[in-house]
């Protein structure tokens, strides 16, 4: 026990039966295993916290790290639900530019008209032009 061997303690206990007295020894063995069963019993209940600590310390850490992936999902889902006003700001401005341009920026198209009219001139006049040759031919 304790790294003692059987002429250590029987030293021991003849020291204690000189000091303490053949009357008291009992008494005292008893009081002295007790101790010993209350010191067992309490490093158990330290060991026993130390353990539940790590645990606690171990899902603390795991509890941050969730909380830290929560955060950064939700700034993900922060800059998609701004991605819409980002447009219709720039849609806006863009609108407003368009609004303060000159009217000499601005590009007017007037609708066009498909006529056949030069067309048709030019072929009265191949046709006039042609008579006049024929009858200039046959004078």
């Amino acid at each position: 026990m304790f790294g003692m061997g059987f002429t250590e303690i029987l030293l021991i206990a003849v020291i204690a039966i000189i000091f303490i007295g053949p009357d008291k020894l009992p008494k005292m063995m008893v009081d002295i295993a007790k101790m010993f069963r209350n010191v067992k019993n309490t490093i158990g209940t330290v060991k026993e916290n130390l353990e539940e600590e790590i645990n606690i310390t171990d899902i603390q850490k795991e509890a941050l790290a969730y909380k830290e992936e929560l955060l950064r999902a939700s700034q993900e889902v922060t800059q998609v639900t701004q991605i819409p006003n980002e447009i219709s700001s720039g849609l806006t401005s863009l609108n407003d530019d368009i609004m303060n341009m000159d009217d000499t920026q601005k590009t007017k198209k007037e609708p066009q008209t498909v006529t056949f009219t030069k067309k048709e001139k030019e072929k009265k006049k191949k046709k006039e032009k042609k008579k006049l040759d024929e009858e200039n031919a046959d004078v």
